[in-house]
């Protein structure tokens, strides 16, 4: 028998080793200096491996953060979906998500609004900025959820105020670039305008 899919199994745990050595080297200096002050140098430096080797994951630092950053997201939508779970109050669960996920992107100020810009901005298909972009379609598809649990909004309805929901918390994230500024500030301010949104879905209009 050919030993084939044993060598293919090893090459593919030391990819996955490789991958988390940056992962952790690139979310640790990120973390320490932020994205401006580290090169790709510093991070293939710490992961020890070769900047080429670096290269085959990420071609640049955007899409090293992309890549770091979309793993912090990810476990703050589900932390969100959790929260939401036990909130029997439409706005006090969507609020639920919506906080994990602005938490997440105030943990090192600069290096949210980096993401972001990578984000709206960075190449569409290279496969991390599309994850990113998957994540933000999944953090919708998660409030859509939350604003149909009252039987009188439809699925449509329920999308098109959860891209607004989303809209108002990214661009809140977006121009909070003060890090004197308090994550709960923001939560608050998202919030005002998400109830204003809620109070509509609930007048005698609809």
């Amino acid at each position: 028998m050919s030993d084939a899919p044993q060598t293919a199994g090893r090459r593919e745990r030391n990819k996955q080793a490789k991958l988390e050595r940056i992962l952790t080297a690139a979310g640790e200096l990120f973390a320490e200096r932020g994205v401006e002050e580290v090169t790709t140098q510093q991070i293939a430096d710490r992961a020890d491996i070769g900047t080429g080797t670096l290269f085959l994951y990420a071609r640049n630092k955007g899409e090293l953060l992309l890549l770091v950053q979309n793993a912090h997201y990810e476990a703050a939508l589900e932390r969100g979906r959790a929260a939401a779970e036990a909130r029997p109050d439409v706005t006090d669960a969507v609020m639920a998500i919506v906080q994990q996920v602005v938490e997440c992107n105030r943990k090192h100020v600069e290096n949210g609004r980096t993401y972001l810009r990578e984000m709206v901005f960075g190449d569409p298909g290279e496969p991390h900025h599309g994850k990113a972009l998957a994540i933000a379609a999944q953090t919708g598809e998660a409030i859509a959820a939350v604003l149909g649990r009252d039987g009188h909004t439809g699925p449509e309805d329920a999308a098109t105020r959860a891209r607004i929901v989303s809209a108002v918390m990214f661009v809140s994230m977006a121009t909070a670039v003060d890090r004197a500024i308090r994550t709960e500030d923001v939560v608050r301010d998202i919030r005002g305008q998400v109830e204003i949104l809620l109070a509509r879905r609930l007048g005698p209009a609809d």
